[in-house]
């Protein structure tokens, strides 16, 4: 009988016979299954590690075209702002051209008056006036109650829940205009029973001298261009 054999025998008696020693060897026996499968496990999650290094490359090569994307969207959008805003200013200008032209060779009327409205609607609108609800006010003294019988006074109001403004729109302010302005509102308030909270004078131009007399009395000036 060559040692293997004895060998074997040996371990098959110690097994049918030696409780502990067979507990030992089925220990053992479960132990080597369980290594074997944390390696396996180890090994698929190496794999799974090698993927989601991948992944993150992926990622965040993506946040980087985004993020560059972003960055010449932004530049655009400010690019069409800047042309947007030139645009509007030359609109603005253009339009004060006409309304100049315009002026000098047709009767003054309230097409014009509204042309101008639209010029400075968006100056108008941050102070609170919609230029689309400024309205014509008229009135005639018939029996000379506020001046000489038959006076015909026309200014033009805003009038909005609590708010009433009354304005001046003409394509060129002089002095004398913002002095007979101020006359009317006092008037127009008395008549309406509703004191204004602001008086606006709104022009293509203003005489300097007509700028500072109006802001004297406490008006407001939406204008294009002061002549001096």
């Amino acid at each position: 009988m060559d040692y293997r054999s004895k060998l074997r025998r040996e371990l098959l008696t110690l097994l049918k016979e030696d409780e502990e020693f067979r507990l030992s060897v089925q220990g053992l026996i479960g132990l080597k299954e369980v290594l074997e499968r944390m390696e396996k496990i180890e090994r698929r999650m190496e794999k799974i590690e090698e993927r989601m290094e991948k992944i993150e490359e992926i990622i965040e090569e993506h946040s980087k075209a985004i993020k560059e994307h972003s960055k010449v969207i932004e530049e655009h959008s400010k690019v069409i702002e800047e042309h947007s805003k030139a645009i509007r200013e030359l609109s603005v200008v253009v339009s004060e051209v006409r309304v100049a032209v315009g002026s000098l060779g047709r009767r003054w009327g309230r097409d014009l008056e509204k042309t101008v409205l639209s010029i400075y609607r968006h100056a108008l609108e941050e102070r609170g006036v919609k230029p689309g609800k400024v309205e014509k006010f008229t009135y005639v003294d018939v029996e000379g109650k506020y001046r000489e019988r038959g006076f015909r006074l026309e200014i033009d109001v805003y009038i909005h829940d609590e708010v009433t403004y009354f304005l001046e729109v003409k394509s060129h302010v002089e002095v004398d205009d913002v002095e007979w302005f101020k006359e009317k509102c006092e008037i127009a308030g008395k008549i309406l029973g509703r004191k204004p909270s602001k008086l606006f004078v709104v022009a293509v131009n203003i005489d300097k001298e007509a700028l500072e007399r109006s802001l004297e009395l406490g008006m407001e000036a939406i204008y294009g261009s002061v002549i001096q």
